[in-house]
Parts: C-alpha cells; structure tokens; sequence
C-alpha cells in the first residue's frame, strides 16, 4: 500500500513530502504528533491531546472516536504511528488503553492508513539511541531533531512526535537486499 503523497514546494520540487501522524493512546486521552518530512528531513507541524470529559468508559470511547476522526480528516496523513501496548504494571489500566487504541487504530484502518506500530522501548532506540532512556532524554532528542522548544504541551504530546518520528524513519528506510 502506498501512501497518499504530493510534492513539496519549499526546497526541492522533486523531493516528496510525507505528512505522519504519531500517536501516543492513553486510558481518556490520546497524544498526537504530526511531522513532515521533506524528503528526509522531519518538520514540526503540530502536537497536542485528543482529550474527552466523559465519565463513562463506553462514551469515552465514543467521545475519542469522534475527535480522532475529526484530527485525522484535519491532518489527512499519509502514515501513522502508534504506541503497542507492551507491558502494563495496572491490568485495568491496560485493559482501559488497549481499548481506546483499538478505536483509534480502528479509525486509521478504515481509511487504509499505513500503521507502523512501536513499543516504547524501540521508540526510544530510535530516537534517543537507548531504549532505556527516561522520557526527558526522548523529549530532549524531539525538540533537538525538529528544532523547536517547549511546545507546551503534557508529555503525551512530546511521545506522540517520538512516534511520529519512528514511524516517519521506519517508512523511509530502505529495504537491504542480500548479495548473497
């Protein structure tokens, strides 16, 4: 599947651009990243939450869909990204994350989104070359690559961009053939 591209006007006109979306899902909220790249080159767009006040679990993740669904027709991308739920210390939590990722990757199927999907500690690899590394040393690394500062935004945010960075490196990085 290939992804939606258009091409840029800013430096190159040959070069493609490549709009991801990051996306780091949460229990009552969702963090969201977008990133361009010109060719290679990650540009900062946006970051922010996806956030509901609803109480109920069931209109939660009604509440989530909805906004999603309106960021994802906003910011049309081309690829996303999103955070695999790997190991969870609360099951409830877990249980409550893991089903507000399956409306979010539900959503970004059902317009045939490529997905690429990361546990934290790959993002981490990827983006500050130690999948140990605490999250400040990763918001280090983001606002390093794209060039900017504090966005203001809560943690979710700066993770989701991690993500969108990861997804974004991933997409673009060419298959090695054996010579074999």
């Amino acid at each position: 599947m290939q992804p939606r591209t258009s091409l840029q006007t800013m430096n190159n006109p040959k070069q493609e651009k490549l709009v991801v979306l990051g996306i780091d899902p949460g229990s009552t909220r969702a963090g969201y990243g977008v990133v361009v790249f010109n060719g290679r080159t990650p540009h900062y767009v946006t970051a922010g939450i996806v956030a509901t006040k609803e109480r109920d679990k069931n209109l939660i993740l009604s509440d989530l869909h909805t906004s999603f669904e309106a960021l994802l027709k906003k910011i049309n991308p081309d690829i996303v990204g999103i955070e695999k739920l790997f190991f969870v210390k609360n099951m409830k939590t877990g249980l409550e994350v893991a089903q507000s990722r399956g409306v979010l990757i539900l959503s970004c199927v059902r317009r045939s989104l490529p997905l690429y999907e990361f546990t934290p500690k790959e993002v981490k690899q990827m983006i500050a070359g130690d999948g140990s590394a605490d999250k400040k040393a990763v918001e280090k690394m983001v606002r390093a690559t794209l060039g900017i500062g504090d966005i203001h935004q809560p943690d979710d945010a700066y993770d989701a961009l991690a993500m969108a960075l990861a997804a974004g490196y991933t997409h673009q990085r060419p298959i090695q053939l054996s010579t074999r």
